[in-house]
């Protein structure tokens, strides 16, 4: 499935942007007062040019704290009006965005658990037909690349044009550090199907405590995402919400300050004059390593007609673990990732035994 037609870059909207997008505010409007003191603080950095703030909260269990509802609609137009920050909000039904879209809220987003459900996108998309609003859509909790695509998908069909995607990472399947594991080879196959889509990060929800904020966001400027969302609470020791990911607009300020912004090109002559000339060398060897690997498997072809003419197995167990031991063994000495050898290795058995069977099945 190739890439969304007619997606507007973020410079659409933003016409001002010329650094990475930044979003930034509470997990949850509480009052006015914590919604003002942060959007002020946050506003004295000119890097922030977007104020957000949760009013509707969908929680995993009832009986904790779940926004302050239809309410703080009026904190996020005063926070605009006073700070002149673009503003945004989730949104998790069709009677959410109508509410948004009389408050004038210039951004919203669709969370993680209603990605999961097309029924729900489509009646938000629904809702947004007719309108230039800006959506985002976070990825949804599984590792499901289609499932994210086809809620953009969605939006894009009713004319949503200034779309935009945001990875919050994936519910871990095992212990992990973070509180929702990043799986950055997503979002790289998102971008590769959706080149043309603006993707940006959300740290504070796949790291779960502030300390992991920066080498999180770092991360995602190194593969070149388009801007950050990151929570900023006026007191985070106090919030209703997340209080663990969540820092002050000056603790923000420091993590900011010490990034590293990576761009997807250079104006520097030479850079792209040495670049060339590596990659061209990245191609040759690419060309040998296909040209070796299809040498092997004639050799492969040869040892499965040589199975077959003596009545042996093409699956071979104990051949498959020497061979894995071996090249892992080599792979220690070459100081290669012993997880990309193991998997590289993985894929070429199974596809030799099945070149095997196949032969083993032409007569019968």
């Amino acid at each position: 499935m190739g890439s969304l037609l007619d997606i507007r870059p973020i410079s659409h909207w933003l016409p001002n942007i010329d650094n990475p997008l930044l979003i930034s505010g509470p997990c949850s409007l509480e009052s006015e007062e914590q919604t003002m003191a942060t959007a002020r603080e946050l506003a004295k950095d000119k890097r922030v040019m977007v104020f957000r703030g949760g009013i509707w909260k969908p929680r995993t269990r009832p009986g904790s704290f779940e926004g302050m509802g239809t309410v703080a609609l009026k904190w996020l137009q005063q926070a605009k009006e006073e700070t002149g920050l673009l503003t945004g909000t989730e949104v998790a039904n069709a009677q959410h965005v109508e509410e948004c879209l009389k408050a004038g809220v210039d951004i919203l987003w669709i969370g993680a658990r209603s990605t999961a459900s097309p029924f729900v996108v489509q009646e938000i998309a629904d809702v947004l037909k007719g309108t230039d609003q800006i959506v985002m859509v976070k990825n949804p909790v599984n590792p499901d690349v289609q499932l994210w695509m086809g809620a953009l998908e969605r939006l894009n069909h009713v004319g949503i044009k200034n779309l935009v995607a945001i990875h919050r990472g994936f519910t871990p399947f095992g212990d992990s550090k973070y509180r929702n594991y990043p799986n950055w080879k997503t979002v790289i196959e998102l971008r590769q199907l959706m080149p043309n889509l603006p993707i940006i990060c959300d740290p504070s929800h796949i790291a779960g405590k502030r300390e992991y904020l920066f080498e999180i966001s770092q991360k995602a400027f190194d593969l070149g995402l388009d801007g950050l969302m990151l929570e900023s609470h006026i007191d985070p020791s106090c919030a209703l919400s997340d209080k663990d990911q969540q820092v002050t607009p000056s603790e923000l300020g420091k993590i900011l300050d010490k990034l590293v912004i990576r761009y997807a090109s250079s104006n520097d002559p030479q850079f792209e004059n040495m670049l060339d000339a590596l990659r061209s060398r990245i191609d040759g060897i690419d060309h040998e390593i296909m040209e070796i690997l299809a040498s092997r498997m004639e050799i492969v072809k040869q040892i499965g007609t040589y199975k077959k003419e003596n009545k042996v197995t093409a699956l071979q167990i104990n051949r498959w673990t020497q061979i894995m031991e071996d090249r892992l063994k080599i792979a220690r000495k070459l100081n290669l990732d012993e997880t990309l050898v193991k998997l590289m290795f993985q894929l070429i058995h199974e596809d030799s035994v099945r070149m095997q069977t196949e032969i083993m099945d032409n007569d019968l």
